[in-house]
């Protein structure tokens, strides 16, 4: 943990020495002499930067005034002067009515509600003095433009600087002292590997894929070994771990009844979804969801309705509402060195002292409809993103929802009509930014002949009949997953794309160049991208992803995700999710020391995002906890001397 940790620690102490440096030349007085007065900052609560949102550690400037903070990222900018004011984002999408869903007409939108394109940028300059001082933020972001930012610090002075001292010294202490301990290498067993996609040519295209009962042994060495090069890891059979207690959703209903006073249990009644066609909340009765999770639910056109509720019940209350299940879960993790939400040796998040607010990291429990067939429209899915913080996502129960003849019909006619919106928009977008570029409108015959090429490829898709019955002949669409001589029998329930971190700019720069191509919000097309991971408003359908091994050669791992299997996501993977059936999952995040230089990364990404993005606060705070896994780690270091 402190040779991991100690380079990034390091980082955040020269950080804070620079800093001290400049407040030392303002006063004119060396650094060992200045003295920093500490920020009256209670227990239960957190200290964020007034500009860019990151969680304030230590050190940072503020107003004597207006309490206006300032964390050091933005006093070097500043003082660069390459700071960046922080747009207001604006919400593109306008609700034009179902049918415009697919494929009708719009309903007429009044003029205050049309749509805008980019968002609001402020124009103020903020700038520090010669000296280096910075005053504090003009009114116009937020502060009160007068007084001259004073430094202040959290830990008590010369803390951070004092524990460097120790990591460093403790480091040494050990090497010396167990120089003949070495890791064994680990070597995966063929056994153990999962055939899935990723780019031909390349010997990295198995996962990690051991069952829970050989996870025991030597299994944390090989965990370790891929882990540390960013691959995600399947495990198998990981329920087997538990008692065998029932994660049906009405089972976990009725126990959260149960559990819960009669006041708040009437407010379980019903629930907040998300209706995956038009991306927005809706209230539906609680027992009439779950009938729904487990026989289907359909719109009036027989389109499948697909609702999905996250993070149910609250997550910050799923131990005490449900204890057993929490219980459960955590008792089947594997490798809980790294994701036991309360005692993993290995897991930062839990170095955190008692009295320091923690960040929400679970566990989570998602429950989605789900059906095989991808609709292209309205498709249960967790779209493409991209968490600060490493996860493990357990499928603990599945229901096979079985679409009807009549429905695959109806599918089949309505996904026409969405090919069919689809050609006329772009069309209409190609004209529109013709007259915008001053560009000839293209040759008629040519639009006719491109028109009779699309409408060919829609032919190879019409509906067929066998003995007077209709089907969809999508063949091509369906994701059929690679099989080994070790699979069971039993099918996939969630389709995973886990995509490599070295592939994100490339995946970025795909989703740039086709976002009009997609559609988000009330099933409009994509109006604004300020980061096309970040943004959660993509989900690369089959389509999508051959397109994009075709033009740019990035393929991800592309796996289903079996009941009982559990799924580790490396920080800093973009990732997305279609469920195939009626899922049950529960995920929980943790922290691992070999991927923080990419929470770091990620932080820094997400700081500069609009004022409010969804993505933009800093939640999981990482750098304040290096800070206390350090400390932590040489106070048990030093009893593990003592003993030895």
């Amino acid at each position: 943990m402190i040779k991991l940790l100690l380079p990034f620690f390091e980082q955040i102490c020269h950080e804070q020495s620079q800093e001290e440096q400049i407040e030392a030349k303002l006063l004119g007085k060396s650094s060992f002499e200045i003295e920093i007065h500490q920020s009256l900052c209670g227990d239960g609560e957190r200290v964020y930067c007034d500009h860019c949102a990151t969680s304030i550690i230590d050190l940072h400037r503020s107003c004597p005034n207006c309490s206006y903070e300032l964390c050091l990222s933005c006093c070097q900018e500043i003082r660069d002067g390459s700071i960046t004011p922080r747009a207001e984002l604006k919400f593109p999408y306008v609700n034009r009515g179902y049918d415009y869903m697919h494929g009708g007409d719009p309903l007429p939108v009044p003029c205050d509600l049309e749509t805008s394109e980019g968002h609001i940028e402020p124009s103020t300059v903020w700038k520090a003095k010669s000296d280096g001082s910075i005053s504090c933020a003009p009114k116009e972001l937020g502060g009160c433009g007068s007084a001259v930012l004073e430094l202040r610090c959290i830990f008590p002075d010369g803390w951070i600087s004092d524990l460097e001292t120790k990591a460093c010294n403790m480091l040494k202490l050990w090497e010396i002292k167990h120089t003949t301990l070495q890791q064994k290498a680990a070597s995966s067993s063929y056994t153990f590997l999962r055939k899935e996609a990723i780019k031909e040519g390349i010997n990295d295209n198995n996962i990690y894929c051991p069952d829970s009962s050989s996870t025991k042994n030597e299994g944390l060495l090989l965990f370790q070994k891929h882990w540390a090069n960013g691959e995600p890891i399947i495990v198998r059979d990981v329920l087997k771990q538990g008692t065998g207690l029932s994660w049906e959703p009405m089972v976990m209903w009725r126990a959260l009844c149960e559990n819960m006073v009669s006041e708040i249990s009437s407010k379980m009644s019903e629930v907040k979804a998300i209706d995956c066609l038009a991306n927005c909340e809706v209230e539906i009765d609680t027992h009439t969801f779950f009938k729904g999770y487990t026989e289907g639910r359909t719109y009036r056109d027989l389109w499948p309705e697909m609702l999905k509720l996250k993070d149910w019940p609250p997550s910050d209350k799923f131990e005490d509402l449900l204890p057993r299940h929490c219980d459960e879960f955590i008792r089947s993790l594997p490798f809980q060195e790294y994701s036991d939400p309360r005692t993993g040796i290995l897991n930062l998040a839990v170095k955190l002292p008692a009295h320091v607010l923690k960040p929400d990291m679970g566990p989570k429990t998602y429950i989605a409809y789900g059906i095989k067939e991808e609709l292209g429209r309205g498709d249960s899915v967790t779209k493409l993103h991209c968490d600060m913080s490493d996860a493990v996502n357990i499928l603990t129960h599945t229901a096979e929802v079985i679409l009807t003849d009549e429905q695959h019909f109806t599918i089949s006619k309505l996904k026409e009509a969405h090919r069919a919106q689809n050609e006329r928009e772009q069309c209409a977008q190609e004209r529109v930014a013709d007259h915008l570029e001053d560009r000839p409108y293209k040759d008629n015959k040519e639009h006719i002949e491109n028109k009779e090429v699309l409408e060919a490829k829609s032919m190879k898709k019409q509906p067929i009949e066998i003995d007077g019955n209709i089907f969809p002949n999508n063949v091509l669409e369906r994701y059929t997953s690679p099989a080994t001589e070790n699979e069971s029998m039993e099918t996939g329930s969630a389709l995973w794309d886990i995509f490599q971190r070295e592939d994100s700019e490339k995946l970025e720069t795909y989703l740039r160049k086709h976002s009009k191509e997609f559609r988000h919000t009330y099933c409009s097309p994509v109006e604004q991208v300020v980061h096309p991971i970040h943004d959660q408003c993509f989900y690369l359908t089959w389509e999508h992803k051959k397109k994009l091994k075709e033009e740019l050669g990035v393929e991800p791992w592309t796996f289903e995700q079996k009941l009982g299997e559990a799924v580790f996501i490396p920080a800093g993977c973009p990732h997305q999710v279609r469920n195939l059936k009626s899922c049950t999952k529960v995920a929980v995040d943790f922290v691992s020391p070999e991927n923080i230089h990419e929470c770091l990364r990620l932080t820094k990404e997400f700081r500069q995002l609009p004022k409010n993005h969804k993505a933009r606060e800093d939640k999981l705070e990482i750098k304040k906890m290096i800070v206390y896994a350090v400390d932590q780690a040489v106070k048990d270091l030093k009893d593990l001397l003592k003993c030895s």
